[in-house]
């Protein structure tokens, strides 16, 4: 399961654009804490406190405790605005969580011995359908990842849900129940080769079965029609006389 991240806030004086401009020109991020039935708390967020969760992967996953004026809350993240020029957050979303809570996460899928996978080895490719699984579970229950281990899969094996060991009481949330979380294809090469080969015989028949261009004719067949050019070199017929 995720790690608890403590991060520092403090509590915002007002709500609004108003009140997240202030909290920006004091160098902290406007954020805000809702759910669990309780009224919402506007806070302002120091940014060396959360700066680095939000660059880890699954930061959306991960528990974090936000202190605000000695006040702690279990939130998890639900949202982040950023500068669309210099990429830093502008606001930030946290959703209260309880002992009680259950809420549906995306957890991401790690893959793991591709050089113990035979396919691989020889130039199969690892075609990742499902990068994240959605899991719905208890927030002291979410999985940090999934992980599929790629040893002895040759070309054309298929990894589905239902080979993924998940933890007790999380579940999966899923339309199809065993769909496919990734597989180890034929490198394109291969597969372009494939189909040619199995044209060529198609090609083959066909050029066949047309007879070549200037063919003379069978023994007994039909002469050349009348008023044929004569051959390259020979004489032209004698006009009839009348």
């Amino acid at each position: 399961m995720s790690e608890t991240t403590k991060v520092v806030a403090k509590m915002r004086d007002r709500a609004g654009k108003g009140g997240a401009r202030s909290s920006r020109r004091e160098g902290l991020i406007p954020a805000v804490i809702y759910g669990d039935k309780q009224p919402p708390v506007m806070i302002a967020v120091e940014p060396k406190s959360i700066e680095r969760e939000l660059h880890k992967e699954g930061y959306f996953n991960h528990r974090l405790q936000i202190d605000v004026e000695g006040t702690d809350y279990a939130v998890l993240p639900r949202d982040v605005q950023v500068d669309p020029v210099t990429d830093k957050p502008l606001h930030l979303d946290f959703l209260r969580i309880g002992p009680e809570s259950v809420i549906t996460v995306q957890v991401p899928v790690h893959f793991r011995n591709e050089a113990a996978a035979p396919g691989i080895k020889r130039g199969g490719v690892l075609n990742i359908v499902l990068h994240e699984i959605t899991v719905r579970t208890k927030a002291d229950k979410i999985p940090e990842y999934f992980e599929v281990d790629l040893t002895g899969l040759e070309i054309g094996h298929s990894i589905h849900l239902s080979t993924i060991s998940v933890p007790e009481g999380v579940r999966v949330v899923s339309r199809d129940k065993d769909a496919t979380v990734a597989s180890i294809a034929a490198p394109t090469v291969v597969r372009e080769q494939a189909a040619a080969d199995a044209a060529a015989p198609a090609a083959a028949e066909g050029a066949a079965a047309a007879p070549a261009a200037g063919a003379a004719p069978a023994a007994g067949g039909a002469a050349p029609a009348a008023g044929a050019a004569p051959a390259a070199g020979g004489k032209a017929p004698a006009p009839a006389k009348k």
